[in-house]
């Protein structure tokens, strides 16, 4: 079994990039909702995703997932409303396309109204910027959806759990027998933030280690579904308390993980740099070590450090090669390492971005 490191949350995908990750010692890269073509059919379509692939291979990188198709093509299934059935229907093209050129993991959320922070500049350590959530800030109307929802997509009328929940098992109902079929698993992401609390007129429903596993089980024993470990989320949740709740209960059936790190839990938190925040992150690949885990793992949500883009989020090339992701990659290419001293001895392997084997 092996962890790995992958060089995540890339949209604009150029040299820059794949230079970035070769310099870091990665081989995989990991993509969110790439700037593929338009997409006008709702889809994407075996053309743009043969060319990803193509460059990537190329350029001697593997494509270890992609995440998020444009919510453009995703949000009438979220809400449950009429034109989700077409929209699942492209889904399922997609699935089929991601298949036939050989990528395998797709992550996807039912965040309906999808990240929400309260302050996107807010002080960490030595004045980086990081984000923060405040759920008092909400209820005085101070928040700021971390993405942008168009106007038609805007909520007409608040959408009770129960609903939510219908929602999601309408949709693995319909995409997990060609997932199945088509050999790639699909990657639930939980709320973030996971409040009890509806924002934006919307319920939550993956903010528990229990809601977690009620999605699973909604998956009816699937192969082909899984969870997106978002440890930020998950900790925001109960801190490394409910990260251990989640790794044991699911271990093998996690596909990915964001490795990120808050201090707090709701309804307070800010993000962190790796290590001084809500959860020991060598205890925690331990534990997905020892839990059967054996996917890869990406740097997420880092801290702009100094130098780095004022914005946070932007991902462009430029913003990209940060200094913040290099800190991130570093931090746990050490400690993969260290946690694989007591290996047996035997001839020094080329190095790999960081490895954890067992």
């Amino acid at each position: 079994m092996t962890i790995r490191l992958s060089l995540g949350h890339i949209d604009t995908y150029d040299a820059r990039v794949a230079t970035f990750a070769h310099q870091l010692g990665l081989t995989g890269v990991q993509f969110h909702t790439p700037d593929l073509l338009p997409g006008a059919d709702g889809f994407w379509s075996l053309t743009e995703l043969r060319a990803l692939r193509d460059r990537c291979d190329a350029d001697g990188l593997a494509i270890d997932g992609i995440e998020n198709v444009p919510l453009a093509h995703f949000w009438k299934i979220q809400r449950g409303l009429p034109g989700r059935d077409e929209q699942i229907e492209n889904y399922r093209k997609t699935i089929r396309n991601l298949a036939a050129v050989g990528i395998d993991v797709l992550g996807y959320n039912f965040l309906a109204t999808y990240v929400w922070r309260t302050d996107m500049a807010a002080k960490g350590r030595g004045g980086a910027k990081v984000t923060a959530f405040d759920l008092a800030d909400v209820h005085a109307g101070n928040a700021l959806a971390g993405y942008r929802l168009t106007p038609d997509q805007a909520v007409d009328e608040p959408i009770t759990a129960e609903r939510m929940w219908a929602n999601h098992q309408y949709f693995l109902d319909a995409v997990l027998p060609v997932a199945e079929e088509v050999g790639v698993r699909l990657a639930l992401h939980p709320d973030d933030p996971p409040t009890p609390q509806p924002l934006g007129g919307i319920a939550r429903i993956f903010t528990s280690p229990d809601a977690i596993g009620r999605a699973h089980a909604q998956a009816g024993g699937s192969p082909s579904w899984g969870l997106n470990l978002c440890l930020g989320t998950v900790s925001e949740m109960a801190g490394e308390q409910s990260v251990d709740e989640v790794i044991d209960l699911l271990g093998p059936a996690i596909c990915y993980v964001h490795f990120r790190d808050v201090r707090g839990t709701v309804p307070r938190f800010s993000e962190c740099f790796l290590g001084e925040g809500n959860f020991d992150p060598a205890r925690v690949i331990r534990r997905l070590d020892a839990s059967g885990f054996d996917g890869f793992l990406i740097d997420d949500h880092v801290p702009a450090m100094i130098g780095d883009l004022d914005t946070w989020g932007d991902t462009s090339s430029e913003a990209y090669c940060s200094r913040g992701r290099a800190h991130a990659i570093g931090y746990l290419q050490g400690v993969l390492n260290g946690l694989s001293l007591d290996e047996p001895a035997g001839p020094r392997a080329a190095p790999t971005g960081g490895r954890l084997s067992a």
